[in-house]
């Protein structure tokens, strides 16, 4: 025997309309909480590096500048992302959670490039002025990107 579904057997549902601009408001609020992190880490690389870092990747096109920028969003990212997710609930909570843990990892990846400056051989942030890629770009990229990691990894 076959069974015929009518459609007083379907639930279809109501759309609330009040959720539905929460969730849209909400969505921006965090796009602009993220995106307002990736600016501050790009200034703050920016103020770790000799001249005009936004001028050297883009004007200058210099390879070494590009792997530290990229390797830089690429990390602060990763961190927004995972700030993101691991926020609380509520949705002023969890904007305040992100920007915190956010602009938290932006000082982290500042002070692992400073410390990585200090510790390693050569002056590895003036690799930025540098025209011709190096290694040592590539190797203070990757750098970078892994202290991003663990830096998205340790927040709770």
């Amino acid at each position: 025997m076959s069974t015929i579904v009518s459609a007083a057997d379907t639930e279809i549902g109501t759309i609330d309309p009040t959720l539905l601009v929460g969730g849209v408001l909400g969505t921006l609020a965090y796009f602009v909480v993220g995106a307002a992190v990736l600016g501050i880490g790009f200034v703050a690389l920016d103020a770790l590096t000799p001249g005009n870092l936004r001028h050297q990747v883009y004007v200058d096109k210099n390879p070494n500048a590009a792997i530290l920028a990229g390797a830089n969003h690429l990390s602060l990212a990763i961190i927004v992302v995972t700030a993101i997710l691991t926020s609380s609930d509520g949705i002023a909570q969890g904007l305040a959670d992100s920007a915190v843990h956010g602009l938290f990892g932006v000082l982290i990846q500042a002070a692992a490039l400073s410390l990585m400056n200090l510790v390693l051989p050569g002056h590895l942030v003036a690799l930025v002025k540098e025209p011709k890629m190096c290694g040592a770009g590539w190797a203070l990229g990757a750098s970078l990107f892994a202290v991003g990691l663990v830096n998205a990894a340790a927040l709770s």
